[in-house]
This record gives C-alpha cells, structure tokens and sequence, in this order.
C-alpha cells in the first residue's frame, strides 16, 4: 500500500493532476466531428482499402455489396436494336472467318490480302501445336460492318498460297424461330 501512495502523491504533484478526467463522460474533439458524420450517413467507405461498412460498422465484403467496383462500372454491352438477321457485332468490331487456309500459311500473308478493305483491328491465326501448321482457319476483325462486308464479297472465292478460301461471317444472328403448332 506503501507505493500506491506513493503514485498517488506523484500524479497530486503533476500538471496532469490539475485537470480531472471522467472517464465514462463522451468526450468530443473538433477533428471527430466529421468522423462522427460520416457514421451515422449509413454505409461508407473507411479505412485503409476503402472497406464498405454497414449502419452497424460491420465490414460488407462481395460483389453485391453497395459502392462496389462491378455495381458501379457494369459490364461492356452490345447495343440490340436492328433486325434479328444478319452480323453481329463484337464489344470491338466485325468479326470474319476465314476458312480453308494452306497449312503454311503465315500471319503476314493473310493481314497482306485483307487490309486492302480497312483497317484491322485484330487477327487470330490458330496454329496446331503438335505440327506447328496453321489450323486452316482465321479470324479477322474489321472495326466497321462495311469493311468486312467487302473483304467477304471480294475474298470468298480467292486463292491465297494456291488454296480457295471462304469468307463469312464469324458471329451471325438467328433467324426468329415461330413455335410449331401443338399437336392436340
């Protein structure tokens, strides 16, 4: 008991001692303000990270959660109106598909015969990895529906390195199918 009186009298004679602290009292400092605003707005961001939190202060992980990335940004979309005939268009562009290619055939030769008709934007030439050989096929896409309409017009039919190719379209709508009657 010796030292607890000891403390005692030391804290007396600090400045500390002059100032008396309730320690079940709310205490409330000018820069807390703002904080204190924040919480009682319902969910928000805070903390290291930008963590959502709920009412309550409980952390909301996931994707369904309110201020997330994906609820946020979406996804890319392709526009639908048109007829339900016809091409496609992908996120980028017009995509061909280029069919009966010689086995040695090389990336330069196909961009060669198809930039005649715009610009491409990207092209896949698909190798078989045991041989090392073109597959047979490509893809070529074009940014605008009428440069791969005439690629396909003026290539289908074409010899490159001595095979015919055909040219369609890589990606086309369906036909609208009307159900069948019902058989009674």
């Amino acid at each position: 008991k010796g030292d607890i009186s000891n403390i005692r009298a030391a804290i007396v004679d600090s400045d500390m001692a002059e100032e008396e602290v309730d320690f079940e009292e709310d205490v409330h400092l000018d820069g807390d303000a703002a904080m204190d605003d924040a919480t009682q707005a319902g969910p928000s961001k805070g903390g290291k990270g930008g963590v959502n939190r709920d009412p309550a202060g409980r952390r909301l992980k996931g994707r369904g959660t309110a201020g997330s990335s994906l609820a946020n940004e979406g996804f890319d979309s392709i526009e639908t109106k048109g007829s339900s005939k016809g091409p496609l268009k992908s996120i980028e562009g017009y995509i061909i598909f280029v069919t009966n290619l010689h086995e040695e055939t090389q990336e330069d030769d196909v961009h060669d015969k198809f930039c005649e008709f715009g610009e491409i934007k990207n092209l896949h030439l698909n190798l078989d990895r045991r041989t090392g050989f073109v597959k047979g096929y490509a893809l070529v896409e074009y940014e605008s529906m009428k440069e791969a309409k005439a690629a396909i017009d003026n290539l289908n039919g074409e010899t490159l390195m001595g095979s015919e190719i055909q040219v369609s379209w890589a990606f086309s709508a369906a036909p609208v199918r009307r159900a069948a009657p019902r058989r009674s």
